[in-house]
């Protein structure tokens, strides 16, 4: 389904990712690891189109999709959910969702992304910046969801949750998993990436240095160590 070519990504002088192959398959739920710094959001930019890499080639389904404008690459079917969330605090729960929709069938589709999170329901008519930050994350997923993409990319959905917040994201992304959905997640977390994920690349420094299945990685923790500072 989407395949990375030696994708390099710079800002300015400096290049932040070095020639990285990287491979989704459908119905698969890949993860890339790795510490601050690694070149992981710089990726998913290149990816969903916020960047333009100095080179390599993102193929998505077929498709050449290096350099398309980012609503370009999101009509073919790709979604990203963003670190940080990016949701408008001062609209509430269903103006967020609505401003998400592209179509008029997405708009039809909110009371079942809606029942996906029954917080949400609840809280449809709120503000979203008196949400939690983790009901917050889960608005931000359930706005990508509307579409029903065929792609669904998620940058550090755990950042700055309490453990038992985590727990209920994850919830949601297991179903999301039991339905098929194909996803490319990014966390720095390792040991709960790694449990979730059918597959996981491990990046330092813009470059790929392990990659494997959930059982070769957790068979590994030598070699995660060196690269993450701990071990899964």
């Amino acid at each position: 389904m989407l395949e990375l070519r030696r994708i390099r990504v710079g800002y300015g002088p400096t290049q932040v990712v070095h020639g990285v192959d990287l491979s989704v398959t459908r119905g698969e739920v890949v993860g890339m690891i790795g510490p601050n710094g690694a070149g992981k959001s710089s990726i998913l930019r290149a990816i969903s189109g916020l960047v333009r890499p100095i080179s390599g080639e993102t193929v998505f389904e077929g498709q050449v999709i290096t350099g398309m404008a980012p609503e370009r690459i999101a009509r073919l079917g790709l979604a990203l959910v963003p670190e940080g969330r990016h949701i408008f605090k001062t609209l509430t729960v269903a103006e967020n969702l609505r401003l998400g929709a592209r179509s008029d069938e997405d708009n039809a589709r909110m009371g079942s992304t809606l029942a996906r999170f029954p917080i949400l329901r609840e809280r449809a008519g709120q503000r979203a910046d008196r949400l939690s930050g983790g009901e917050q994350q889960q608005l931000a997923i359930a706005r990508a969801l509307l579409a029903r993409p065929k792609l669904l990319i998620l940058d550090e959905p755990s950042l700055g949750l309490a453990p038992k917040t985590i727990d209920v994201i994850y919830e949601s992304l297991e179903d999301l998993r039991a339905e098929g959905v194909t996803m490319l997640l990014v966390e720095q977390n390792a040991a709960r990436t790694i449990a979730f994920c059918d597959r996981c690349v491990v990046l330092s420094a813009g470059r790929v240095r392990a990659r494997g299945s959930r059982s070769e990685l957790q068979r590994s923790p030598d070699l995660l160590g060196a690269y993450l500072g701990r071990q899964p």
